[in-house]
């Protein structure tokens, strides 16, 4: 070995040092002055291409990309395939953490940053300190404007702990650029808008898009005339009836799968859009929303936005940004699943509705002028009927059940009352106070939980506080995704994750989503602006945090303070 290592440091050092130095001092000033030669000759040109006059963030609630692939072939021209041949599209998309729900997906898209930095770790969660419950855009110190407002309603972006795109545009730009989101959902628009944008949503109660006194203290004149013609009522007494011919649905699951025995005729096509009373009420307006109809009522109030608020030509000639969250999918696949006709058909609307939007905003600004991004915020499983159908093993985990069982195997074991002191979805909060009055370490108590639990039918693993902390995790595409998901403040002590297709829920039908399975992280990610952008299929691998970081790097802007994508540059011009 000795002779070995004098060989090869002979060889390495072969040249005198002094010979050795000279050569280096002359290749350096020969490659020097090439160098400076080749940039007085090919200096590239600066780059002149004007910036988006505005930027549309589309986020679809609850589209699984593999919904995208299945009915491609019959979408029309102008909505989704003309997102894909005429932009990017990555197929192989995804949210990349483990806990994908609406809020974490939302927060995820403008931020660029995971849940273990954003801080919003679920829709609903546990004060670990407190053991009150929190709601992810929850804010006493607000309410919505000209509308009743409880306690646990979403009226700030208090919660998320990081920067948006929207942010960073608005502090580049000295505040004159504007960031408007809109969404079914308070906490799709609230957590798009970020802590300087401007968000609306709409009321169940009342079916207006408000917003809350964290954004303004009275209304805009654009927002007061739309609401006073009450576009919200007139879908009453509309049908949402099959939209292609009968035959295109069938590969889609049969209803009797998809609808539970003895649900209403309501649960059938066609829908009817009514009221109990015999006019427009809350009744009839959250009905609304597992339909077509919220999303078009979502898409014409941003543009009534996108007027009100002259999107695209702003005075100071500087880019505007329009957050869109289209709620209505995600309703319907929890109610029939991504396999039903329902789904399938809800999906066709909204292509055609994309394309009307698209026209509109050609109309307005130029689409030349306008960069659009389409994701969502996460997939969807099938309906464990219809898994059992194909014989796969799914089911649905009754987590206060889990939760009992599991406190009294630790009561025969220690003695002691409820030691998983809370179940906060998807995870368990611990009572290590109680633990430590029998001497039982934090540690043990864990693992005691993870063997329970890890024996309990449907579960498919495990991670405690103390692996989390300090990174004792396997090395393992799940593991990380599970690690992300995780905030040291906040989250709980186990962090629980189902078998495939099997999901926390006490229903008897639909189904739900929140695992970091690909049926649930795999999201579409399509980008147009013939300025900007190659058009092209992707396969490359690409996550929805790469969004900031790419519109950051468009649009000349500092990314957000826990951005951690990267640049698409592969689809960038």
């Amino acid at each position: 070995m000795q002779q070995q290592l004098m060989k090869k440091t002979f060889t390495l050092s072969r040249r005198p040092p002094v010979y050795q130095l000279a050569l280096g001092l002359l290749a350096l000033s020969l490659g020097t002055g090439l160098t400076h030669a080749s940039e007085r000759q090919h200096s590239p040109k600066a780059d002149t291409t004007p910036a988006p006059k505005l930027v549309i963030m589309l986020v679809v609630d609850g589209l699984p990309q593999e919904q995208i692939l299945r009915y491609r072939d019959q979408f029309g021209e102008g909505g989704f395939k003309r997102l894909m041949r005429q932009g990017a599209w990555y197929n192989n998309a995804h949210q990349a953490h483990g806990v994908t729900v609406t809020a974490v997906g939302h927060a995820a898209v403008l931020t660029g940053a995971y849940p273990y930095q954003h801080g919003i770790i679920a829709n609903n969660w546990i004060d670990p300190r407190t053991l009150a419950p929190v709601y992810c855009t929850e804010d006493t110190r607000y309410s919505y404007l000209g509308e009743d407002t409880k306690a646990d309603d979403g009226t700030s972006p208090a919660n998320l702990k990081v920067s948006t795109v929207g942010d960073e545009l608005r502090y580049a730009t000295g505040n004159q650029a504007k960031v408007i989101t809109v969404s079914g959902k308070d906490r799709g628009a609230i957590l798009l808008a970020g802590k300087a944008g401007t968000a609306y949503m709409m009321m169940k109660k009342t079916g207006h898009f408000a917003s809350s006194t964290y954004y303004m203290q009275s209304y805009p004149s654009w927002h007061q005339r739309y609401s006073a013609a009450k576009p919200q009522d007139q879908f009453y007494g509309q049908r949402w009836n099959l939209l292609l011919k009968e035959s295109a649905y069938a590969n889609d699951a049969p209803d009797a799968l998809v609808i539970a025995d003895g649900d209403q005729a309501s649960s059938h096509f066609p829908f009817i859009y009514t009221s109990p009373s015999g006019q427009p009420d809350a009744a009839y307006y959250e009905s609304l929303f597992t339909g077509p109809f919220v999303d078009e009522m979502t898409l014409d109030f941003a543009l009534a936005a996108v007027d009100g608020e002259t999107l695209g030509h702003n005075p100071a000639g500087v880019t505007d940004l329009l957050g869109i969250s289209l709620s209505s999918h995600d309703y319907v696949n929890h109610a029939w699943g991504p396999e039903s006709r329902m789904s399938h058909d809800h999906l066709q609307r909204l292509d055609r509705m994309l394309a009307k939007f698209f026209t509109k905003i050609d109309q307005k600004i130029g689409l030349d002028n306008t960069l659009i991004l389409l994701t969502a915020d996460h997939g969807f499983p099938n309906v464990p009927e219809f898994s059992h159908s194909i014989k796969r093993d799914a089911q649905r985990i009754d987590s206060k059940a889990l939760m009992n069982n599991l406190n009294q195997a630790l009561f025969d074991k220690f003695g002691l009352e409820k030691l998983a002191k809370k179940w906060s979805t998807p995870s368990i909060l611990i009572d290590y106070k109680l633990a430590e009055t029998k001497g039982i370490t934090a540690v043990d108590i864990e693992n005691t939980i993870a063997k329970l639990l890890l024996a309990t039918p449907g579960i498919a693993n495990v991670y405690t506080r103390t692996q989390l902390e300090n990174g004792l995790i396997p090395d393992s595409r799940i593991s990380k995704l599970m690690q992300r998901a995780w905030h040291r403040q906040i989250s709980g002590d186990i962090l629980v994750v189902t078998q495939p297709y099997s999901y926390f829920g006490k229903d008897k039908s639909g189904t739900s989503h929140g695992s970091p399975y690909s049926y649930d992280t795999n999201v579409p990610l399509m980008i147009m602006g013939s300025r900007w952008i190659k058009p092209g299929a992707m396969t490359k691998y690409a996550e929805v945090v790469d969004i900031a970081a790419t519109l950051a790097h468009l649009l000349r802007v500092r990314p957000p303070s826990g951005s951690e994508g990267r640049i698409l540059g592969e689809v960038i011009r």
